[in-house]
Formats: C-alpha cells, sequence, structure tokens
C-alpha cells in the first residue's frame, strides 16, 4: 500500500498513553514531538506550547485578530499592556481542511502569511490559496515544511473532526488498542488456538481487509491478536506463529488502524509489534515483510530518516517468485522515501529496478502485496503525484487496467490517484470528480479518512458547478465531514 494512503490517515482523538516502546523512532531535540505525514528528512524541532487549558485558560483560535492587534499583548493606548503568552495549536471543529487548521494555528502563533510561507519555502499567495481552500495541500514535503514553519506536528494539520466511525476512536479501534496494549505487557489474555486455525484467521482477516470489508476487520481483528499471542507463550509452533503474527500486524493491524484514522503511536505500535516478531523470526521474507510495514508508516509519520534506514536494513534475495515481489515492494517504497525527501536523482532508478522485477514476475499478490506491472504503474502515479507532475500521473493511470489489480484496496487507490491528478488538469475537474466517486464506492475509507484526497474534494468543492457533477461532488464532501 502506498505510504500516501497511508498516510498518512486523519480526525481528532484523545491522546492515549502509550508504552515505551510504541512511540515513533526520531531524532529529535528534547521537547519535540514527532507525527504523521512526510516531507523533508533531518532534525526537527516540532515544540508544542503548554495548553492553556491546563490551568483553566480560555482556548479561542476563532477568528483572525485585527489589524494591529497581538494576542496577549493590550491595544495602545490601553494601560502598559500584558505579556504575550504562548497560545495553544488546538482548533475547532469548523476546521475541516487542512488549510482551515493552518491558517487557525497560524493566528495562534501570531504569524503572518510571509513569514509562514518564507520558512516553508513557498509564495505568500501560494499559502494565501491553501488556507482559503482555492489549491489542496497534498504533498508530503510541503505539509511538513509548513508544519516546521508553525512548529507544531505534521498532525495538528492533517487531523479532522469527522464524522465517527472516521474519527478514529469507533469501539473497535478501542479494541484493537486495548489488545496491542496487552500484548506489549506480555498478557494478551487470549486463547491458546492450533497453528493450522489461526493461520486460516489471519488470512481471511487479511483478505477481508483488502476488500475493504472494515466492519468484519473490526470485529474479528481484537481477538486474533489477543489468541495468536496467547499461542505463542504457550510455546508451540513458534516460529510458524511468528511469520503469522509479522503478517497480521503488517497487513491486518496496521493496515485497519491507519484506514480508520486511529493516533500515529497506535499505528507505530502495530508496525513495531510486526517488527518484533520478524526479528525473532529471523527470516529474510518475514523481516522484509515487517521493514515494508515499519518505513511505510515511517514515510507517513514525516519520518524520512528513518523510513530509509529502515529499508537499507534489510537484503532480500531474489531467488523465488515471492521474494522477488517483496523486494519490488521494497523498491517502490525506496522511490517514495526519496521523492517525498526531495531527492529526484534517487527517485528512478529503485522504479525502474522493480518493474524490471515486475516483468519477471507477473501480476502476483505474495505477502498479500498486490505487486506487478499494473501495481508498479500505480505507485510510479504517486511518485508523480508527490512530485506534483499532474499531468504525468495522469497518462500513466490511462496506461493501466486496475482490474487486475487483485484486491479492492489497490484498485480503489489507483482512482483516488487518478482523480487528484486530473483535479489539477485543465478541464478535467468533471472526469475527478467521476474517478473520486470510484474510488469511494470501492472503498469508501479511501476518500472520506485520507486527508489528501480529502484536500483535492475541498478544492474542487471552492469551484464546483450546481450541476449533476457537483451534486455527485457535494454528496462526497459531505460524507468526508467538509463543510458544504
Amino acid at each position: 500500500m502506498s505510504a500516501l494512503d497511508s498516510g498518512v490517515g486523519d480526525g481528532g482523538v484523545p491522546v492515549v498513553v502509550l508504552p515505551r516502546s510504541a512511540s515513533l523512532p526520531s531524532r529529535r531535540q528534547p521537547g519535540s514531538v514527532a507525527g504523521p505525514v512526510g516531507g523533508c528528512g533531518g532534525e526537527r524541532n516540532w515544540s508544542r506550547p503548554s495548553d492553556p487549558a491546563a490551568t483553566g485558560a480560555r482556548r479561542s483560535l476563532a477568528s483572525p485578530l485585527r489589524r494591529g492587534v497581538r494576542p496577549g499583548v493590550a491595544p495602545r493606548g490601553i494601560g502598559e499592556g500584558t505579556r504575550r503568552r504562548e497560545t495553544s495549536v488546538d482548533v475547532d471543529d469548523d476546521a475541516r481542511t487542512i488549510g482551515a487548521r493552518l491558517r487557525q494555528i497560524r493566528y495562534a502563533r501570531d504569524k503572518s502569511l510571509r513569514v509562514i510561507a518564507g520558512l516553508a519555502g513557498i509564495s505568500k499567495a501560494h499559502l494565501s490559496r491553501i488556507e482559503r481552500g482555492e489549491v489542496a495541500l497534498d504533498s508530503r514535503a510541503q505539509t511538513v515544511a509548513l508544519a516546521n514553519a508553525l512548529q507544531v506536528a505534521p498532525s495538528e494539520l492533517t487531523r479532522f473532526s469527522v464524522p465517527a466511525p472516521g474519527n478514529g476512536e469507533g469501539e473497535a479501534v478501542k479494541a484493537v488498542r486495548r489488545a496491542l496494549i496487552a500484548v506489549s505487557r506480555d498478557d494478551p489474555a487470549g486463547q491458546v488456538v492450533p497453528v493450522d486455525v489461526l493461520r486460516s484467521r489471519v488470512a481471511a482477516l487479511v483478505a477481508a481487509k483488502k476488500e475493504s470489508d472494515d466492519e468484519q476487520v473490526g470485529r474479528e481483528l481484537p481477538a486474533l491478536i489477543r489468541d495468536l499471542h496467547t499461542s505463542m507463550i504457550a510455546g508451540r509452533d513458534v516460529r510458524e506463529l511468528l511469520a503469522e503474527a509479522a503478517l497480521l500486524h503488517v497487513q491486518g493491524s496496521h493496515s485497519f488502524l491507519v484506514a480508520m484514522g486511529a493516533t500515529p503511536d497506535l499505528c507505530w505500535q502495530a508496525a513495531l509489534l510486526a517488527r518484533r516478531a520478524a526479528r525473532e523470526h529471523g527470516g529474510a521474507d518475514v523481516v522484509g515483510l515487517a521493514v515494508f510495514g515499519a518505513a511505510n508508516g515511517l514515510l507517513a509519520a514525516g519520518e524520512l530518516d528513518a523510513a530509509q534506514a529502515e529499508l537499507d536494513s534489510v537484503t532480500v534475495p531474489t531467488t523465488i517468485p515471492e521474494s522477488s515481489q517483496l523486494d519490488g515492494m521494497l523498491a517502490l517504497s525506496r522511490s517514495l522515501v526519496a521523492v517525498a525527501d526531495k531527492r529526484p536523482g534517487d527517485m528512478d532508478a529503485p522504479l525502474e529496478y522493480a518493474a524490471e522485477l515486475a516483468v519477471r514476475t507477473g501480476e502476483g499478490n505474495a505477502y498479500w502485496l498486490g505487486f506487478g506491472p499494473t501495481n508498479v504503474g500505480v505507485w510510479r502515479m504517486s511518485v508523480a503525484l508527490e512530485a506534483r507532475d499532474f499531468a504525468r500521473a495522469a497518462r500513466i493511470a490511462e496506461g493501466l487496467h486496475p482490474e487486475l489489480l487483485p484486491s479492492a484496496v489497490r484498485r480503489a487507490t489507483y482512482w483516488a490517484n487518478y482523480g487528484r491528478a486530473l483535479a489539477r488538469v485543465r478541464g478535467r475537474q468533471d472526469d475527478a470528480v467521476k474517478a473520486l466517486r470510484k474510488a469511494e464506492l470501492i472503498s469508501p475509507a479511501k476518500v472520506q479518512r485520507q486527508p489528501f484526497v480529502r484536500e483535492v474534494l475541498g478544492e474542487l468543492l471552492v469551484r464546483s458547478r450546481r450541476d449533476a457533477v457537483g451534486r455527485e461532488l457535494r454528496g462526497m464532501a459531505y460524507r468526508a465531514g467538509l463543510p458544504v
């Protein structure tokens, strides 16, 4: 799954204290925080200001200040003024787009358009259009650059208040959280189940996830996590169960939590469990699968150095078709990390290597990754979108046959990325709406909970007409929790 879809996901939820092992790895300064959505590598200092709510102070980010008035400072002519206070970066429920949240946080920081645009390396006019919703902010690099300029985590920009269960706090997500925490405490409290039964349950759950049946996954995942880890602790068939655990937590737990818009730390905890199981197993393919999941999680979290290090840590042999498919997916991840990290010179070689492997393997689905010529094309679209080459992304899409993709989730990704590309091609906005609607029909979460897709919906909404296509667009925007 492309990290763009992962990503990175995306609605306001309470902070959950997780075990130390669940924290995102990051080279950061004391007091800094890491958050989702990729961008430039290197050290970052995303320090959070103190929360006025903790001291009983009122929080208000509702509207811009009058000209000449600064937060915490009395207007001229009224006494001596007061000391400026740090303001909270919390935003209200009306901030349903990245641009709206960005504007509110900028007001809270008492920063001008010119200052933030300069720090982020974009023009003042472009930033103004992003804030007004006229241009979608759907680039990892640009999102992280703006978060750094505002001194907040990227998650402050990309998480929204959307209707349940899309806010990451549904009952299924809570049950998965409890199961993951129990496992991290070595007290999963499940049942000891034969390995053959567990293998069948894992395969059925991952198949349901790939067909975008999140309701079934949410029902079955918590108990499966508990039973699998309880059976491992019992000491029977441990090596086989370690491989199943790595697969479950990459293609089941992590994938489900991202789709549901769960918190980054919770998603990362699932990736860590996959990593731990793979390392205990020791097989190159099992380790490679866990690295694939971890690297794409780190990419979605904006930790590009860590994502690259993760990918560099593993070598997968290409002696059998299954290993070749896995190695191809790792190569595709390297390409996307490179373009997000603004290293275009490192972008093409991994893509070409993956394409060569795909010619040898044909359309495959080892480890439920869906590697093959068509999926390589979908990843090429993702790379072109991140590089802001929308016309090229659209041309790539028009040369693919999405029906050859082995899972509903990947077919939805194709249509969502095609829609994002068409939205930026002159005269193709109606086609963009139709493509996005196809993605929503296949996998509602792909449109309703993916922040970059929602941003494009918001941009299209600003330009929409009162016709049949406009009605379709407003319906999608409403279901995604956008104001219409």
